[in-house]
């Protein structure tokens, strides 16, 4: 057990399931929508290239910002776009979780770290709770966060920020777990938090990011880092 740590808070996509096993079942989409998804990933770099240019830039109506960016992108009407995203990108890509696995050893290490105590938290940077039920594991958490909903992507503070607030525990008694160092380890640390990098087999380097304060590459390293 760890004194210093109240909470353990996750990102959900490459960090408790791998990435590949979703971007094979991807495929067919990206072969028939590349100029949609394409344009969507312009559009989130887009807010978050603002909102680390003005971070005092929130969006109570996030989706919509974001589909007029995409639309904008597409030289499409905005309205008929915005339920082309929620059908295809949002609800579509949800079914693909019934199939996938999660880590090795993931499960079990959520189920210990409830039983020795800790507040479990969640937040990613798309809707995650359909998804946490397709993997199982849906009644693993004491919070649910999406950052779309806080009005602000990863990095931004924010999303962990209401996280902390959502788990009642303070920043820097929480450990946020995520699998990228540029969104998941720079966007806790900027908040306060205590960090954890699962280093996926084609994991790139920290580059500028913060350093984190524990890195693995196994759900068995950080049972041990938590609970030995």
């Amino acid at each position: 057990m760890r004194n210093d740590i109240e909470g353990v808070a996750f990102d959900l996509d490459g960090t408790l399931y791998p990435n590949y096993s979703l971007n094979i079942r991807l495929i067919p989409f990206l072969l028939k929508e590349w100029r949609l998804l394409s344009a969507f990933g312009k559009a989130r770099n887009i807010i978050r290239k603002e909102q680390k240019e003005n971070p005092s830039i929130l969006f109570n109506n996030f989706y919509d910002y974001q589909t007029e960016i995409t639309a904008k992108i597409l030289s499409v009407p905005a309205d008929q776009l915005k339920e082309k995203i929620e059908r295809l990108i949002y609800r579509g890509w949800e079914l693909c979780f019934k199939k996938i696995k999660l880590f090795k050893g993931s499960k079990e290490t959520l189920s210990a770290l409830r039983d020795a105590g800790y507040k479990l938290g969640l937040l990613s940077d798309f809707p995650p709770r359909t998804k946490l039920e397709y993997l199982g594991i849906s009644g693993n958490w004491d919070a649910v966060l999406c950052s779309e909903e806080c009005g602000a992507l990863k990095p931004h503070p924010k999303s962990f920020i209401d996280l902390a607030k959502a788990m009642a525990i303070p920043p820097e008694k929480i450990l946020y777990v995520g699998n990228s160092h540029s969104y998941d380890v720079a966007g806790a640390a900027g908040a306060g938090m205590k960090t954890a990098w699962i280093k996926e087999l084609l994991s790139s380097s920290l580059g500028k990011s913060p350093k984190p304060d524990f890195s693995f590459h196994s759900y068995r390293q950080l049972f041990n880092f938590m609970l030995k």
